[in-house]
């Protein structure tokens, strides 16, 4: 291996020395426990040490880095306490997760360092998002981004690449390209010569570097980041290395050919840079030898304190009160200036006072900047407050919504519009398993609002007509809002981009421009978790949300002599059973009615809980109402005939004469 010092002085060589042995020499001491049965399992980054400390090394500590499970040099890298990461991998306390995930999957903004999931692609968008905000900031920091060569199949890697180069984001996407997924050999990863051929296609600069030369990381990265600093951009950097170690430990290395594993040896980047500083006189034997044996005893020294510290007791109430952020509500209540308005013209008066209010507050989605989005909600924002705000994002939901998580992290408060609710199924990933599990696993925040235009009534079609809520309402740590008036729209639109939590937000397409209501003209919010009762009766309660309560509504009116309680839930998660369980346990009859097909709904969930809490009160069995078990149809008999609308009124009468 050529070593070429360039520059560098003699202190800044040992320094990079040091550097490597620390994570060597910690993994080695953990294949000897993984061999005791004390540490259950472990991802080697044995012979590609380089990567992850030269790119520490020349980022700043304020500087975002988004590692994986090979790359314990960026925590060694940040002086994380040595006594921290071993009580992380044993599932302690003082770890990053409280013994909620293994291994590296956490972050920590004290360190700015923000781990992996196991789908891997989520946090190439995330690290868009940090670039996005470091660049709306104007502070000149970049953010390095970590992936294996098999990852770059996902669609997430895609995505995050044109992201950055067409917003210009100052990412760093390095690839470890250490020749297997697992198991398989690169050559049936990708047909491609080189992994850096890939930034080709979105006009993206990218490097090919020795990923076992520590000097030859570190010098070139020192160039590339400087420029980045003053032209940013983002750069894709391929760096040829291998993993001497399986994938995890109990995979072995049988699948690899023995001459291959001979000929990666002798390029071990620790030894050979090793040889290379007592061969030019920066370093003796002597020096490594006492180096080695102070890292060995701070690896010592940290495994007691880890050892020594409890195991976790399992608590019932911590468990789920760090299922989300805590948020304390703040009712502002609104002055009696009122104008009667649509529920779009509503939403869009949320939006724009909430911009005014943070102006920390940025919107992506499709179209949404000067053509003012699919139903024109954002028209005129741009002139109003910039597209560095209105972001036109390229057709590609899954890394926008990581976008969204990155501005979270990195001190900003996202919308993601998806132009049709049905689209949010390519962009599911991030949602339901990272926005929703961030907080509960390492106790970040996830301030990403995302809108979903949804409904049928339209006549289109399978694909832009779905309400899919029940995708969401499942996923402990998300928020569900779905209002059915304008009113109520405003106020908890505004309500969710006050909260730190990930929301869902639902806007009925069919309502947007069909309800009007008077509602004031001027900013206020309103609770999640509070129902709204709109007719009081004792005959039966009614329970409906969205579309459905405006067909309750004709119903009743309709049936002038039916009596009954008609609860417009507005959110889903939270849900207000109180409200629900009390006008149940008063008419003793219950009727839920959804547009959502039937199984799996959240009509189903209601229909238990009151089956369960509420059975002794119960004069009749509880009823659910709801769209046919089809797709939606486009044509208007078929999608009449799919919506629930006809047959609630025939369910509602047949149970009030149960």
């Amino acid at each position: 291996m050529n070593f070429e010092r360039k520059h560098l002085s003699d202190d800044q060589l040992l320094d990079l020395y040091k550097r490597l042995l620390k994570p060597r020499l910690i993994e080695e001491k953990m294949l000897i426990l993984i061999r005791q049965g004390k540490v259950s399992k472990w991802f080697s980054g044995i012979g590609q040490e380089a990567i992850s400390v030269g790119v520490t090394a020349v980022l700043e500590p304020d500087e975002y880095i988004l590692p994986m499970h090979r790359n314990l040099g960026v925590f060694t890298g940040r002086n994380i306490p040595l006594s921290r990461l071993f009580a992380q991998w044993q599932g302690k306390a003082s770890g990053f997760t409280k013994g909620r995930d293994r291994s590296f999957h956490f972050g920590t903004q004290e360190y700015k360092i923000i781990g992996m999931i196991s789908h891997l692609g989520p946090q190439l968008g995330v690290a868009d998002g940090i670039a996005l905000a470091n660049k709306l900031k104007k502070n000149g920091k970049v953010t390095a981004v970590f992936t294996g060569e098999g990852a770059t199949s996902e669609g997430d890697f895609h995505e995050a690449l044109n992201i950055a180069s067409v917003w210009d984001l100052p990412v760093l996407f390095v690839i470890e390209n250490n020749g297997y997924g697992l198991s398989t050999p690169t050559n049936e990863q990708y047909r491609c010569e080189n992994l850096a051929d890939k930034g080709i296609g979105y006009g993206m600069e990218s490097h090919i570097i020795d990923g076992n030369n520590i000097l030859e990381v570190y010098i070139e990265l020192s160039e590339i980041v400087a420029s980045m600093k003053t032209n940013p951009r983002p750069v894709l950097l391929e760096f040829k290395t291998f993993r001497m170690r399986g994938h995890e430990e109990a995979s072995g290395t049988k699948y690899v050919p023995q001459e291959l594993m001979d000929l990666w040896a002798e390029k071990d980047p620790v030894e050979t840079y090793r040889r290379y500083l007592i061969k030019q006189n920066v370093m003796t034997s002597a020096q490594d030898e006492e180096w080695r044996n102070e890292i060995k005893k701070e690896i010592d020294d940290h495994l007691m304190i880890a050892n020594s510290e409890a195991d976790i007791e399992a608590d019932y109430e911590e468990e789920l009160n760090d299922v989300y952020k805590p948020y304390d509500f703040e009712e502002i209540k609104p002055t009696d200036e009122t104008e009667n308005i649509r529920f779009i013209d509503a939403i869009s008066q949320s939006l724009r006072q909430s911009f005014q209010r943070h102006d920390n507050l940025v919107i992506m989605g499709q179209d949404i900047a000067e053509y003012g989005g699919a139903f024109k909600i954002t028209d005129g924002f741009v002139a109003e407050f910039g597209k560095h705000r209105v972001i036109n994002t390229p057709i590609c939901e899954s890394a926008v919504v990581s976008a969204g998580m990155g501005l979270s992290i990195n001190g900003y408060k996202a919308i993601v519009e998806m132009q049709f609710a049905d689209f949010v199924s390519t962009g599911f990933n991030p949602i339901v398993n990272y926005l929703a599990k961030v907080h509960y696993r390492w106790q970040e925040k996830a301030d990403v609002v995302v809108r979903m235009p949804c409904g049928g009534g339209t006549q289109a079609g399978p694909f832009h007509s779905q309400t899919n809520e029940a995708w969401f309402t499942k996923t402990p740590g998300l928020k569900v809002v779905y209002p059915a008036f304008p009113y109520d729209a405003k106020g908890l639109l505004a309500t969710a981009i006050n909260d730190p939590n990930p929301v869902l937000f639902f806007e009925h397409k069919l309502l947007y421009r069909s309800v009007y209501q008077d509602v004031p003209k001027d900013y206020y919010t309103l609770p999640f978790g509070k129902a709204a009762t709109l007719r009081e009766g004792n005959d039966i309660t009614i329970i409906a949300f969205g579309a459905a309560v405006h067909w309750a509504l004709e119903t009743l009116d309709k049936n002038p002599d039916i009596s009954a309680d008609l609860i417009d839930l507005r959110s889903l998660q939270p849900l207000d059973k109180e409200t629900i369980y009390a006008s149940v346990k008063k008419t003793n009859k219950a009727i839920i009615v959804q547009e959502d097909s039937l199984f799996g709904g959240v009509a189903s969930d209601i229909s238990a809980m009151i089956m369960e809490d509420c059975f002794e009160f119960l004069d009749g069995p509880v009823k659910r109402v709801a769209s046919l078990d089809s797709p939606i149809p486009f044509t208007k008999a078929l999608e009449e005939q799919y919506l629930p609308k006809e047959r609630f009124e025939i369910a509602l009468l047949k149970l009030l004469k149960y």
